[in-house]
């Protein structure tokens, strides 16, 4: 059987000196007796995959309402790419696989119904208390709104996780969680999560927006990173249908980012000299990158993506929607908390904190049960 200490004695063994180890983590707020058989971060993933938050993202939007149909990516689905990109990444850099992954796993927890649509929107409506941002909402839930433990609210991650969290920056991304003690610069695990989200969501977007209609191969031409890889398919399968084109042409582009990323942060650390975690903590930022000309390219392709598919009017009336379903649940939840379940208006009436409170809850709902909740207050017709 292997033991914790043997893989605590791997990673001394395997792993990069600059590489953030399982025995040298800076712990978890509650004090707890370590587990025989995972090391930390090993846990921290498990946690978060057992989470009520973590199952919820199969039922919330990535682009595509769950109900348009089964083959468009959810929030989990994009998680789960993530993190199968993020230890592929880890590994080869001999970074630590299980941080990565459990940062990952973590990364959207605080995602709410219906996408970004649904962000802005709860955005709006608190802020006078605050506002409201993903990242920061995902740190609630693993430290406050999950409560699976006697002993503590939330999961009790490790440091490093809840620094993976708190810092992971992106197009949408603009963390700023208050009371979070920082220590210096991110791990690279952590970094890692920045750069394979965007890996992540602009290549299933494409396969989304492709499936959907939405975007055309036509259209992509004028995109370099896409017709480079394109052109090369092409001339490798020749007679191959437009359904195969399309996965080869993006397990293509998977590689070559990955392949560019590997590259490029080599040089980075070599350049930093990075030999330890205190130099990564003191001069690594931004050691986790695309080289300048990849770069460059992947900004032509999320602008396309931002253009063509996420402004496509089928996915602003959606966003709309959206917006419209949210703003009718807060507010009548706000003007009539007796409506709540129970222990959540027990809650609202022992803190007078309604706002947040009815925030958390409706951050926590899937696309699906936030329109059978509407549905249930508005439509008359509809059991309650």
């Amino acid at each position: 059987m292997l033991f914790r200490e043997e893989y605590e004695k791997r990673e001394q063994e395997v792993l990069a000196p600059y590489a953030a180890k399982s025995v040298l983590s800076l712990g978890r707020e509650h004090p707890e007796e370590e587990c025989q058989f995972r090391t930390v971060f090993q846990r921290d993933r498990d946690r978060v995959i057992h989470s009520e938050a973590f199952r919820r993202l199969e039922y919330k939007t990535q682009v595509f309402v769950n109900h348009e149909g089964d083959y468009y990516r959810t929030r989990l689905t994009h998680t789960l790419e993530v993190a199968q990109i993020a230890r592929g990444v880890a590994r080869t850099l001999r970074l630590n696989e299980d941080l990565a992954e459990a940062i990952a796993l973590s990364h959207d927890l605080g995602h709410t119904p219906f996408g970004h649509a649904g962000e802005y929107t709860l955005n709006e409506l608190m802020a006078d208390e605050g506002g409201f941002e993903h990242n920061h909402q995902s740190f609630r839930v693993v430290t406050l709104l999950e409560r699976r433990y006697p002993q503590f609210n939330g999961l009790n991650l490790t440091h490093e996780v809840l620094e993976g969290i708190v810092t992971h920056t992106g197009e949408y991304d603009k963390p700023d969680v208050k009371g979070f003690k920082r220590s210096g610069f991110p791990t690279l695990e952590a970094q890692i999560i920045n750069v394979v989200d965007e890996i992540a969501y602009m290549n299933h977007d494409l396969d989304d927006g492709l499936q959907s209609g939405m975007i055309s191969f036509e259209g992509l031409e004028g995109v370099p990173l896409w017709q480079e890889t394109f052109k090369d398919v092409k001339k490798n399968f020749p007679t191959a249908r437009p359904k195969i084109l399309k996965f080869q042409t993006i397990r293509g582009l998977i590689n070559l980012l990955v392949s560019d990323l590997q590259a490029e942060t080599k040089k980075r650390i070599e350049a930093k000299k990075l030999a330890t975690l205190d130099d990564v903590r003191s001069r690594g930022d931004n050691t986790i990158a695309f080289s300048p000309a990849m770069h460059a390219k992947t900004r032509e392709l999320i602008n396309y993506l931002f253009t063509n598919l996420y402004s496509h009017y089928r996915v602003l009336r959606m966003g709309d929607k959206a917006q419209r379903i949210l703003m009718d649940l807060f507010t009548t939840y706000l003007n009539n908390p007796r409506i709540l379940p129970p222990s959540l208006n027990a809650e609202i009436q022992r803190t007078g904190e309604a706002k947040r409170h009815i925030c958390d809850y409706i951050a926590g709902m899937t696309d699906r049960f936030a329109l059978s909740e509407h549905k249930k207050l508005f439509d008359p017709h509809e059991n309650v």
